[in-house]
């Protein structure tokens, strides 16, 4: 089987996505990353629809990329007029890509009961849109919505639907599950019953409402698709689309097949980072190979075996999509996470020595004190090295001050001040937050920007407090979890106290602490 084409449609279909909005600005730098990795091609959004993604085609005008193509998206012409009297066309022309993708429909239904015109009018707007690009030396991509549901409902129609597209001279027809809900087998079934009736490259564009989307642009594949389209970590409208994350890497790990280049494989986790923090929606920790906890163990009896033996509990080896193994601390897991966690800081910790008893004593008693390490990888490696004495803190800390403030119009006043050393000299910042731990977050890095200006690339993804005896009222212990996240990774930090501000505290140093760390090691 040839190359699978991978085109990306994040900054399209993925903007559709509830809770997203992205800028001009996140939407070039996420096109160039996509283009570094090599996915080869970036469906840039709809010129038709809106200014901002005119603008965005405005700023690629003329420029080569590395690796990718980029793609301006559309529809057929509006029903009863000329392609060159539809102002959607014209728009994708003016966009000036190498590449237009546009969509017609498929199924009878749409044709009918929603655009409201004949099916052979359909017909004609697929045949003249198409062939109205390519006379504008354009290559052309038909997507062919709701093709599965079309074809169980009236497969003669829509196959001749892809037939016009084909026609017209299209450059590949990519069949669509729009609303999500077709099965593999059938997505198999019914590629292998029309691609004998084609001679045009075929697609596969599928959404995730049965969380399906993976599995069947797989068995399309399968079946003899050479274009997958979908979004990176999946994001996109409803369930959102097929997850090129995935995708991508299942092709290399599993079926041997290429797509985007090797050396880019390695970076899979990174780029699915980048575009979580640009997009401003949280990667889920048990996304498939590229999770943080995606090749994590925390049972004792899978960490022993996986010591013995790599395979026992991993589908492949977490390194080639820049993944990496993580043994997870807890009471079940006895003293091995501190022998592997030794071993990744280049230290050899024997399990019956002295040090590895001490440390076990010291994680059961902080544990003991409501400590949870096993949700705070970053706080556990800091407490290992602390522990070891192979740790130099990177600032001082000279005190703080916090104070909130309600004021008269219901509005709540959150300042921090904060003095720190760092290498002997004092520094001292003030910064104002949406709340106390917001302002102490803000004063702290202020401070540091001077020594440590790779801060600004790391932010608080997310702020959990549980309370530990509940009995206690007011008085009780709080464990507090800090999410952070930079371009390329999250980790999670934590503090206990009884005062929430202190435990807030605890976690945020360790969450500064730690990305100093992780940068010092590159």
């Amino acid at each position: 089987m040839s190359k699978i084409i991978i085109f990306d449609t994040t900054l399209r279909d993925g903007s559709q996505t509830e809770g997203i909005s992205f800028s001009v600005n996140d939407k070039i730098k996420i096109a160039n990353k996509l283009d570094d990795f090599g996915v080869h091609y970036i469906e840039g959004g709809w010129p038709g629809s809106n200014p901002k993604d005119k603008v965005f085609f405005k700023a690629f005008k003329g420029k080569k990329l590395k690796n990718a193509t980029i793609a301006a998206f559309g529809s057929t012409r509006r029903a009863n007029i000329k392609p060159g009297e539809d102002i959607n066309l014209c728009e994708l022309v003016k966009a000036s890509t190498d590449n237009v993708t546009i969509f017609g429909k498929s199924w009878d239904l749409h044709v009918t009961a929603v655009i409201k015109t004949t099916l052979a009018e359909n017909l004609n707007m697929i045949y003249d849109s198409v062939s109205f690009l390519k006379n504008k030396k354009k290559e052309v991509f038909y997507d062919a919505e709701h093709f599965f549901d079309a074809y169980k409902s009236n497969p003669e129609y829509a196959l001749r639907t892809i037939l016009e597209a084909q026609r017209a001279k299209a450059d590949f027809v990519v069949l669509c599950d729009t609303n999500g809900g077709t099965l593999p087998e059938d997505i198999k079934r019914i590629i292998i019953e029309i691609k004998d009736k084609v001679t045009v490259p075929l697609g596969i564009h599928a959404h995730n409402d049965l969380g399906l989307g993976v599995a069947n642009s797989i068995a399309a594949v399968e079946a003899g698709c050479t274009q997958v389209q979908g979004t990176f970590n999946g994001i996109g409208e409803r369930c959102g689309n097929a997850n090129l994350s995935s995708i991508i890497a299942i092709l290399h790990t599993k079926m041997h097949l290429k797509s985007v280049p090797e050396k880019s494989i390695s970076s899979l986790m990174s780029t699915a980072y980048y575009i979580s923090e640009i997009s401003n929606f949280k990667l889920p920790d048990n996304s498939a190979f590229v999770g943080h906890s995606a090749f994590a163990h925390k049972g004792g009896v899978h960490i022993d075996a996986m010591i013995k033996n790599n395979l026992a509990y991993e589908h492949c080896d977490p390194a080639i999509v820049g993944n990496h193994r993580r043994f997870i601390t807890s009471e079940l897991a006895g003293k091995m996470p501190f022998v592997m966690k030794a071993a990744q800081m280049n230290l050899h910790l024997d399990k019956k020595s002295p040090e590895a008893m001490k440390l076990l004593k010291d994680l059961q008693i902080k544990e003991h004190q409501g400590y949870q390490y096993e949700a705070a990888d970053a706080s556990f490696e800091l407490f290992m090295k602390r522990s070891l004495k192979k740790y130099k803190p990177f600032f001082k800390l000279e005190g703080f001050k916090v104070s909130t403030e309600k004021r008269f119009d219901g509005k709540i006043f959150a300042e921090a001040s904060i003095r720190l050393a760092v290498n002997n000299e004092e520094l001292f910042s003030a910064s104002e937050g949406d709340g106390p731990v917001d302002a102490l977050d803000k004063a702290l890095r202020n401070a540091l920007s001077k020594f440590y200006p790779n801060l600004e690339h790391m932010h608080l993804r997310d702020y959990k407090v549980r309370v530990l005896d509940t009995t206690s009222g007011t008085a009780a212990k709080v464990r507090v979890l800090i999410e952070s996240q930079d371009e390329k990774d999250s980790w999670t930090t934590v503090g206990v106290h009884e005062n929430i501000i202190e435990a807030s505290w605890e976690a945020l140093i360790d969450s500064i602490e730690y990305k100093l760390l992780k940068d010092q090691k590159k």
